[in-house]
């Protein structure tokens, strides 16, 4: 009986363990769902009403020197759509597509293929977005997004360049400081509800992921006259297009840089990617006889010639190897700034013999050419200049007056530059400062990359430039009344790959200078696209262009003069019948007497420089923001005329033509910000001031 009862006893202690096992693995079993499984379900959960939202940064702002806003971003508009409208794809894109001005095909394809948040269409005008907002739409929505915004519209475009629509800088200053003015992405934390519509949680604070600043060199009241006169002067001579580049020659600032044709960055939808480049940093083309500036300096500089040396010009013809040289009127014994004066290529070419390849090819590449500036602008080209162990006679021969060599515009305005300055070549300078997010404004330094020429040679050679601009000499129409300009013509004739021979009939008209002449403040550059004969040359366009651009930009510095010569009205082809020449400098253009009265020169009562008449500047808009434009040079009515329909509070102050306002222009205000204030006067109508005081 007790050896029975034992193993009774045992079996059932073995049943009672086998059940407490059971519930300790029934409970781990119940804890490992509630850790996983059920964590795993409302996180899940939670993913379906909560998310973080990635938004492109706000981009920094970019000024020009004196600080009036280039460049800037302002909250746009864009349409949303989230995975949750699948429930009525056909009657949401019914709904949408005239709004968004989208095929209804094509809209209802992208709301079915939407598996999470996407745009539907960016950067949209207000009042579409506040259609939108009253549809109501399951899982559509309006969303605020920085869009960049270029107030003063084309105003220095091709050197600010743009970004795309995603923010991110593919041209110009913007491509070349998108690290700096693009910040970080900022992180949103969003939450849906029911009908699908996103509830935004609170913003990171602005400078945590905002970009960084930069002040520009450029002059936005130069560059305004600049691109101007450039206008003006592509209308007269017919030419193709032009470039202006304006620097100051101990600083390497560029003032100003003006391209024709230009866009408007704020639509580069529109345009050709190709045709938004700058030409003045990207396009190299032979310079003409501007280059033989450089060649007398190297010369002189190496001791090969004296100034006083006189140089056979063979009475305009003078035989090389393969090609008979011509200047474009005979001379007999000329002087080395005479050779200058009068741009004689036969001269030109004895000076280049007489240094030999080598030192001519060394004084190229000291002036900058055959290099990139190293301003840093995105893609910049070096030009062309071959090793002087590739030139034959007549390579050597063309290079001394500028053909077979490419330089760009911004290449040849820092070569003189070296030259005004005494000697010193300098980089490039685009932007003057930087700050980055509330921080403090941190300036750039000036950079010189090396001595060319001694002070001595480089004083010698920009009086032998002086007198280029003399009476007699090609560039006379460059002149300034009481300024001196020291400057070089050039006559470019255009390659044609297709005939393997140099155009008779395409050129590019070329004109260096800096004013004054003996103590330089600003080194301009102007250049002409195959403007039309008879005024082709350098001289003859390209020249006056240069003293319209010198003569606005002067009275920055306080120095006030006008163009010595009168500029004469397009004459065309078939008016005037000239000699076919070969690298010709300058032709005369006779004035239609009809037209002498116009060009008489101006009154003592009259305006030192006139200005052109413009069209009206218009008040853009953008959400709830103003963009003031340039209204210096306005009459009361016609600002009263722009402003009408704002709700901007104007004062007034004086009588006759606007000549500063407060904010400045490019300015962005709220309509109900800080009233728009104008002064007055009854001075001159000006147009070129931008709103300057004084």
């Amino acid at each position: 009986m007790r050896s029975s009862d034992t193993g009774l006893g045992g079996g059932r202690l073995a049943v009672v363990r086998t059940l407490l096992l059971l519930v300790f693995v029934a409970l781990a079993a119940r804890a490992a769902h509630l850790s996983v499984i059920e964590q795993r379900g409302a996180r899940r959960g939670v993913a379906q009403t909560q998310r973080t939202l990635e938004l492109a940064p706000e981009r920094g702002i970019i000024f020009d020197r004196s600080r009036v806003e280039l460049a800037l971003s302002v909250d746009a508009p864009s349409i949303y759509a989230l995975a949750s409208v699948r429930d009525d794809w056909r009657g949401s894109a019914q709904k949408l597509a005239p709004l968004l001005g989208m095929p209804e095909a094509s809209l209802e394809q992208r709301l079915r293929e939407r598996r999470s948040f996407g745009f539907l269409a960016r950067w949209v005008a207000p009042n579409t977005a506040e259609k939108v907002r009253a549809l109501d739409l399951p899982g559509v929505g309006v969303l605020e997004e920085p869009r960049r915004v270029y107030p003063h519209r084309a105003l220095a475009a091709s050197i600010l360049g743009f970004s795309n629509i995603d923010g991110i800088g593919v041209r110009g200053l913007e491509q070349r400081e998108d690290d700096w003015l693009r910040g970080s992405a900022r992180r949103v934390p969003v939450e849906r509800d029911a009908a699908g519509r996103l509830l935004m949680g609170a913003l990171d604070e602005p400078w945590n992921t905002s970009g960084g600043d930069l002040a520009l060199s450029i002059d936005a009241h130069m560059q305004a006259d600049a691109e101007s006169a450039l206008a003006e002067a592509v209308e007269r001579s017919g030419a193709r297009g032009g470039v202006v580049v304006s620097m100051d020659p101990r600083t390497g600032d560029i003032l100003a840089l003006a391209e024709a044709p230009g866009f408007d960055p704020n639509r580069f939808r529109e345009f050709d990617f190709a045709s938004t480049r700058s030409r003045a940093f990207l396009d190299a083309a032979e310079p003409g006889s501007t280059l033989k500036a450089f060649l007398i300096a190297g010369a002189l500089e190496s001791g090969s010639i004296a100034t006083d040396e006189l140089f056979d010009c063979e009475e305009g013809a003078f035989r090389v190897p393969g090609k008979t040289i011509r200047d474009h009127r005979p001379h007999g014994l000329l002087s080395v700034a005479d050779i200058l004066r009068v741009s004689s290529n036969i001269g030109a070419v004895k000076i280049a013999y007489q240094i030999g390849r080598r030192t001519h090819y060394n004084m190229l590449r000291g002036f900058g050419f055959g290099e990139v500036t190293r301003s840093g602008f995105p893609e910049e080209s070096t030009g062309l200049l071959r090793s002087w162990m590739r030139w034959g006679a007549l390579d050597h021969a063309t290079i001394a007056y500028g053909h077979g060599i490419n330089v760009t515009p911004v290449q040849l305005a820092r070569a003189l530059a070296a030259l005004a300055n005494g000697g010193m070549l300098v980089e490039p300078r685009l932007v003057t400062a930087r700050r980055p997010p509330g921080g403090e404004w941190q300036a750039t330094p000036v950079q010189v990359t090396r001595r060319v020429v001694s002070e001595q040679t480089a004083s010698t050679v920009m009086s032998m430039l002086a007198g280029v601009v003399s009476h007699d000499g090609t560039g006379r129409d460059a002149g300034l009344r009481g300024v001196s300009v020291a400057g070089k013509t050039g006559t470019a004739q255009k390659w044609e790959a297709e005939k393997h021979r140099y155009s008779s009939q395409r050129f590019v008209a070329w004109f260096m200078g800096a004013v004054p002449a003996d103590h330089p403040r600003i080194v301009i550059v102007a250049a002409l696209d195959e403007p039309a004969r008879p005024a082709h040359t350098g001289g003859a366009s390209a020249a006056p262009l240069f003293a319209r651009v010198a003569a606005a930009q002067l009275t920055e510095f306080g120095i006030h003069t006008v163009p010595q010569r009168p500029v004469a009205p397009r004459v065309e082809a078939a008016e005037v019948l000239i000699a076919e020449v070969e690298t010709p400098e300058r032709i005369e253009m006779p004035i239609p007497a009809a037209a002498e009265a116009a060009f008489e020169p101006p009154s003592a009562a009259a305006p030192a420089l006139a200005a052109a008449p413009r069209k009206l500047p218009e008040i853009e808009r953008l959400g709830g923001s103003i963009f003031l434009p340039d209204l210096t040079g306005l009459s009361v009515a016609e600002v009263r005329k722009i402003t009408a329909g704002d709700a901007l509070t104007v004062e007034i102050t004086g009588s006759g033509w606007v000549v500063s306002q407060d904010p400045s222009p490019g300015t962005v205000l709220q309509r109900d910000g800080q009233p728009l204030r104008l002064r007055l006067s009854n001075g001159a109508r000006n147009r070129s001031t931008l709103g300057r005081e004084g």
